[in-house]
């Protein structure tokens, strides 16, 4: 399943191009803009260098939390029950498809890298740093593609999943540290931002980048966890989704 994603990016690059609009222009336009008026408290680092961990983070999950489309448009092509029906457990087949998700959302944080230093980013390009970029963007997509198929075990179409996605995607961007720090939110913020799996990959990033603190054995047991709690929601309403 990994290496179908791979292919489709190889015969079919629009996509990737086309996805990398919006995080440059985060970068260039809102990183620069409050990178100006530094009224966003950093710890001494450009604002733009700040927010990059947070775009790449946003970019991949902006990719997984509509895989659940691939799902439906695979049980409406008759492919998805037939895929049951062989002996291969649901579980697998789910975690299968998230990984899926996860090696397109690396692909993608891979861009997001080169545009971010193409700006003037100063990220940190140890290859052990950048394995651990890679573990946690792939662990974090899939958490949030696991989720998109749990959101279409029940909604069961396109249209209403198209909704759900666009109704929870700001709310986890901005219920998150990718944009500031949780140092600056409300109380209530901070709780909803200490349960947001994408506080814990945009910290991973953050440090793994930039190089500053960060709780990584945290971090990627709170990822790991999550995807595999993904994994196993989404395997329990696989069954409802294919009937």
């Amino acid at each position: 399943m990994c290496v179908v994603e791979l292919q489709k990016l190889r015969h079919d690059r629009t996509e990737l191009y086309t996805r990398a609009v919006q995080p440059a222009l985060w970068l260039l336009v809102f990183g620069e803009t409050f990178t100006r008026i530094n009224v966003i408290p950093t710890g001494g680092i450009p604002y733009r260098d700040y927010l990059a961990p947070g775009i790449i983070a946003q970019s991949t999950m902006f990719i997984a939390i509509f895989y659940g489309i691939h799902i439906i448009w695979e049980r409406d092509s008759g492919v998805l029950t037939k895929l049951l029906v062989t002996p291969t457990p649901r579980a697998a087949l789910v975690a299968g498809k998230a990984f899926a998700a996860g090696v397109k959302a690396m692909v993608q944080a891979v861009v997001v890298v080169v545009i971010a230093a193409l700006l003037g980013v100063h990220l940190s390009w140890h290859p052990l740093r950048l394995l651990g970029v890679m573990v946690a963007v792939l662990l974090g997509s899939a958490f949030f593609a696991c989720l998109s198929v749990t959101i279409a075990g029940v909604v069961r179409t396109r249209d209403r999943l198209m909704g759900f996605g666009q109704a929870i995607t700001m709310p986890l961007f901005f219920a998150s540290n990718a944009l500031y720090p949780t140092t600056s939110m409300p109380d209530w913020l901070r709780v909803v931002s200490a349960v947001n799996p994408l506080s814990y990959e945009v910290d991973a990033l953050r440090g793994l980048l930039l190089g500053v603190p960060a709780h990584l054995p945290l971090d990627f047991a709170v990822l790991a966890v999550a995807a595999a709690a993904g994994i196993t929601a989404a395997a329990a309403l696989l069954g409802r989704l294919a009937r």
